[in-house]
């Protein structure tokens, strides 16, 4: 039986892994109506069900919930990407059919479902769980104590006698430590929806038992979801209303911008659709000098559009990985909604967060007194490592036979199920 359960609940996808014995490990395994799968999308769909009475909702998680938002738009309400509230003190809670959820509620609601889609195959007599957080969370001013707090309530009441906290590029060291074919200092990048985070430790092989002696960390709350905005802020947002104005009685004011920072974290427009804002921003329809690009905001907001929005302009950043141009094509803006994106366009608008992310790169090199030429192998994870202006910035410091890649969704998970093996995993918990 495993020790322990490894838990790396992501901003975008969420995996679960056991460790088999020795260095190998699974990841669980969930059935729900959208199939079976390895991986669940960070997502919960929830919407009343006659058949389960008045008071009773129905609850989907991952793809399923995904498929139940597809299905009922107007009548399921829709969250993602919920680990980006987890540090903010400004997230009270949201209403759902009229009744307040916090965090808590929302990441043991999650756990739950993904708990009954694993059926006999979840651990139910393993009592230690070992989750994965980043160095530094996201959002303007996280607070990581509020975070751990709000973890340690949710995930107390599924039943876990031990919970303990281990870096993400940590655990993802430990995964990729398994193909290491002699000792190495190894730096981690570890680029996930949220956060970026870098991890730097000494693996060494002693009488046939691999070691490790972590050296340092750092991270930044920017990565693919502030990729994500970018390009949202500059193909989308102009086309429904920033920049326009209003008339308030003799004045001509702009339309504030926090509409739009609310619009372009397309995770959180089902939060900003029950929000005052939104009022306001319908009100201002009225008394606005470009209408129509107004009516647009309302209307992409009431037809709850932020995960086709993400879809299209997930795949336009994909495509721009391997291509110099990509296609943007998002039907309900209309003509609007299609053109031909640019890489160089695109990595103008991700300069500053390219800055931050290789800032933080100095601060684990610079903190440690660790020179380039002294690090042994570089393993980059996560998907926005694909995207050429990231990679860059390790193919200038180091030499590309150092820099590998891999297990983009598994290896944080699994390293997490090494750790929670291991007898001293006082050592490796942050």
């Amino acid at each position: 039986m495993a020790r322990a359960l490894g838990l790396d609940f992501g901003t975008t996808n969420t995996v679960l892994a056991l460790a088999d014995g020795g260095a190998a490990t699974h990841s669980m395994s969930f059935t729900s109506s959208a199939g079976v799968t390895d991986t669940m999308r960070t997502a919960l769909s929830f919407m009343k069900d006659p058949v389960l009475g008045a008071s009773a909702l129905k609850v989907e998680a991952g793809q399923a919930a995904i498929r139940q938002f597809i299905d009922n738009p107007g009548d399921c309400r829709f969250l993602q990407s919920i680990k980006t509230f987890a540090a903010s003190a400004l997230f009270q809670g949201t209403l759902i059919f009229a009744k307040r959820h916090n965090f808590e509620d929302l990441m043991e609601i999650f756990v739950r479902r993904l708990r009954t889609y694993a059926g006999e195959a979840w651990p139910s007599e393993t009592r230690r769980i070992v989750a994965g957080r980043p160095v530094h969370f996201a959002g303007a001013n996280p607070d990581p104590a509020l975070a751990t707090e709000r973890y340690n309530a949710a995930l107390s009441r599924l039943g876990f006698a031990e919970i303990h906290y281990v870096y993400e590029p940590v655990a993802a060291a430990f995964y990729f430590a398994q193909t290491l074919k002699s000792d190495a200092t190894v730096l981690v990048a570890d680029f996930g929806g949220g956060t970026t985070d870098y991890s730097l430790i000494r693996f060494e092989t002693s009488a046939g038992k691999l070691t490790a002696t972590p050296i340092g960390h750092s991270g930044v709350g920017v990565a693919g979801d502030h990729f994500d905005y970018r390009m949202i802020d500059n193909i989308v947002a102009p086309q429904i209303g920033k920049g326009s104005y209003f008339k308030s009685f003799d004045k001509v004011l702009e339309v504030p911008s926090s509409y739009y920072a609310s619009f372009g974290r397309w995770n959180q427009l089902s939060i900003f659709k029950t929000s005052r804002e939104f009022t306001e921003l319908k009100k201002l329809v009225r008394t606005s000098l470009d209408p129509d690009k107004l009516e647009k905001f309302v209307d992409l907001v009431d037809h709850d559009e932020g995960y086709p929005l993400y879809q299209a302009i997930s795949a336009t950043k994909m495509a721009l990985s391997s291509s110099e141009e990509a296609e943007f094509n998002f039907p309900p803006l209309g003509a609007a909604g299609r053109r031909t994106v640019r890489r160089a366009d695109f990595e103008s608008w991700i300069a500053d967060d390219l800055a931050r992310i290789e800032g933080a790169l100095d601060e684990i090199l610079t903190s440690t007194g660790t020179a380039p030429g002294e690090i042994d192998k570089i393993f980059l994870t996560g998907g926005t490592s694909f995207v050429p202006a990231v990679r860059r910035i390790f193919t200038r410091r180091f030499e590309s036979s150092r820099i590998e890649s891999g297990g983009e969704l598994l290896s944080i998970a699994h390293g997490l199920a090494l750790i929670g093996e291991r007898d001293d995993i006082a050592q490796w918990t942050a």
